[in-house]
Formats: structure tokens, C-alpha cells, sequence
């Protein structure tokens, strides 16, 4: 299990605010560290396998790039979690979901090229899964915050 130790705190502080856009950004971030890049690459890989750090990408809005996103809600049945977050996983527009101590206990967002698509798609999620109540609540305006966390 990884260490939160103060190089690993810098390391997460950075790339949360400050991922450079080359070809070789682990290098740049390694020189802004005092680290070096070899170094970098291993706690950050490790860092990845423990599940500290989930995901390293970029963040795009998805209606600049002609994009349409929803945020969904469901009720699903706690027997039929697991089938259900494995099934919406395996869309490629789902970019993450979570549980809620809610009657509609797993949020999702979906972004597709069209709205009718993410219709179909949820249409076949409750073939696939018999979780029948599923609000579809599309974006009518977007607020877009940054969240970053500082270590």
C-alpha cells in the first residue's frame, strides 16, 4: 500500500492543476519536483494500483464538441448492484458513477453524440438488467467547477 508522504503530496497536488501538455510530461513534472522522472513514473504507478489515483486525463465539455450529456439516477434493487454498474461500465459514454444511501442509489452520467442514443442505450440497460426506473435528467445548463484536492 502507498505512502501519503510529502513527495507523493506534491505529486498529487500537481498533476490535479498542472498536467502539461508534451511529450513527455512526466519528465516536466519530475524537473518542477526535484524528482526524477523514473522515480515519478513508479509512484505514480503504484499510486495508480492502489486506488489512489483512479484516473490521469484530460476533462473536455462535451457540448463544445457537439456532445450531449445527462446525469441518470436509478433504483436499483441491492442484489442487482454489481449487474448493473458492470453493465452501464461497459458503455463507453458512462464516465463514472457512484452509490447514494437514496431510494435511487446509483448515479451515473452518460455522454453520447445525440440524445437518442443515450436513450437507446438506457433502453437496452433495462433490458440487460431489469432495473426499470431510470431518470434521465439531461443538461439544461452547465456549471463546470474544478475540484481539486489539496494534499
Amino acid at each position: 500500500m502507498t505512502v501519503i508522504d510529502e513527495k507523493n503530496k506534491k505529486i498529487l497536488n500537481n498533476i490535479q492543476i498542472d498536467f502539461p501538455i508534451h511529450s513527455r510530461p512526466y519528465k516536466i513534472i519530475a524537473q518542477r519536483l526535484g524528482l526524477s522522472e523514473d522515480e515519478l513514473i513508479i509512484r505514480i504507478k503504484q499510486m495508480k494500483e492502489d486506488m489512489l489515483i483512479r484516473r490521469i486525463g484530460g476533462n473536455f465539455s462535451p457540448d463544445k464538441l457537439g456532445y450531449h450529456s445527462t446525469l441518470c439516477a436509478a433504483k436499483v434493487p441491492e442484489d442487482k448492484i454489481n449487474l448493473f454498474t458492470k453493465t452501464i461500465n461497459a458503455y463507453s459514454g458512462v464516465t463514472h458513477n457512484y452509490k447514494r444511501d437514496h431510494e435511487f442509489n446509483i448515479w451515473f452520467t452518460f455522454i453520447a453524440s445525440s440524445v437518442e442514443i443515450i436513450k437507446t442505450n438506457l433502453k437496452q440497460i433495462i433490458k440487460v438488467t431489469g432495473v426499470e426506473t431510470i431518470l434521465n435528467l439531461p443538461a439544461t445548463r452547465v456549471f463546470k467547477i474544478s475540484a481539486n484536492f489539496k494534499l
